[in-house]
């Protein structure tokens, strides 16, 4: 991200900022925790400005193996795993502590606390070619060589007009990740309350449910492709995306064996489902899958495939999952296992409203999402613009 704009001043970080180190106070002593300081560590640094902690430490315990630094300090891994593919850095926004694993970069009059975050953070490319490993593995960024580090200094002042720039940007995406937070949350309880009959829709208050084996209204499907077939991607199931096509791509007698996935059947991995592999296939056609998943479909008449696929979401299907299955070291979970879950099931269409329910939620959640991680490219794309000179920002004639 080097910059040659003429009034800027290329500085080594050793000289603009002082470092310290933090600690951990004495875990035997209980008067230095439950404070009202945070204590931060490598967990906490998940966010760029700093004003809270998962621990909290007392007056005494900061004084007593931790260290105080106030607020427009830059914060910055310096050992750990993490530092092995990132290298999380955050400024300060109050007085807090930290401990060993983070080093604090106190700037002098030259620099803005938020601006050099701000820098370290867009240049984190630059800053993990530093990383080496110590002698247990875990990854380390050496004082000597962060004092070394390069950083491209406009004037004070225009410093603190990006700072103000990016933090505005910074407090929208807060504020979208906290709408986000909320909106899971709603859904999980509204989730909750809906699949287990606490809540009921008006129009079916009068119905009841039934109380019915997995096993009852699904059955599992041995469909194989057989055959020859044309070349056709080969999927996978994962927790995050469902099912996902793999590099491999499948043909003729390769593809005798393969499991067909027909849309609206589900699919999972035998040896993962308590970790959560499993997935419905909505896609054009049918999928091909290893013969080593297990595949099923709804009794349709009985079971709507949209509300199953929420259930499968619920704090009772993963109870059930987490004690389901035999094997001591890997748990494999057979159909007839996953068959024997008792639930209660409501009227056809009371499933269907209730799917439409939580598919609005969401629906919802995905477009909050997505407004999340526009607000993120954005500042990614201001903060190199800005950060390089690219966009010049003048004291006088930026106003938020």
């Amino acid at each position: 991200m080097a910059t040659k704009i003429k009034e800027w001043r290329t500085i080594p970080l050793g000289r603009l900022v002082r470092f310290a180190s933090g600690g951990t106070p004495s875990r035997e002593d209980p008067h230095f925790w439950n404070g009202d300081i945070p204590w931060l560590s490598a967990k906490d640094l998940k966010k760029f400005r700093l004003n809270d902690s998962i621990e909290k430490v007392t007056r005494e315990g900061a004084n007593n193996g931790a260290r105080l630094i106030e607020a427009g300090c830059v914060l910055i891994l310096v050992r750990g795993m993490t530092l092995l593919k990132d290298v999380p850095v955050g400024v300060t926004e109050r007085m807090v502590a930290f401990n060993q694993d983070l080093k604090a970069l106190i700037p002098n009059r030259e620099v803005d606390g938020h601006y050099l975050g701000f820098y370290l953070a867009a240049n984190k490319f630059r800053l993990l070619t530093l990383v080496d490993r110590a002698s247990h593995g875990v990854g380390r960024l050496p004082s000597d060589l962060l004092q070394s580090f390069e950083i491209e200094l406009p004037c004070i002042e225009e410093q603190r007009k990006i700072s103000d720039i990016l933090l505005t940007w910074d407090r929208a995406i807060e504020r979208a990740d906290m709408r986000v937070a909320a909106e899971s949350r709603l859904k999980r309880g509204l989730l909750e309350r809906l699949l287990t009959g606490r809540k009921r829709l008006d129009d079916f208050s009068c119905q009841e449910w039934e109380s019915v084996r997995l096993g009852d209204v699904i059955t599992e499907s041995k469909l194989r492709c057989g055959g020859a077939a044309a070349e056709k991607d080969l999927y996978t199931v994962t927790k995050a995306g469902g099912m996902a096509p793999t590099r491999k791509r499948i043909r003729g007698d390769s593809a005798h064996t393969c499991k067909v996935v027909r849309k609206g059947w589900f699919i999972y991995d035998p040896m993962r489902l308590s970790a959560g592999s499993i997935a419905k296939w909505d896609g054009a056609g049918a999928a091909l899958a290893s013969p080593d998943y297990t595949v099923f479909k709804c009794e349709e008449s009985r079971l709507d495939p949209e509300f199953l696929n929420h259930f499968r979401l619920s704090h009772q299907w993963t109870q059930f999952v987490e004690g389901a299955g035999t094997g001591s070291v890997r748990v494999r979970v057979s159909f007839s296992d996953l068959a024997a879950l008792k639930f209660s099931l409501p009227p056809l269409e009371e499933q269907r409203r209730i799917a439409a329910i939580l598919n609005a939620c969401d629906h919802e959640l995905d477009l909050l999402r997505r407004r999340l991680a526009a607000l993120k490219r954005q500042k990614q794309g201001l903060m190199q613009k800005l950060l390089t000179g690219q966009i010049r920002v003048r004291a006088e004639s930026v106003k938020l």
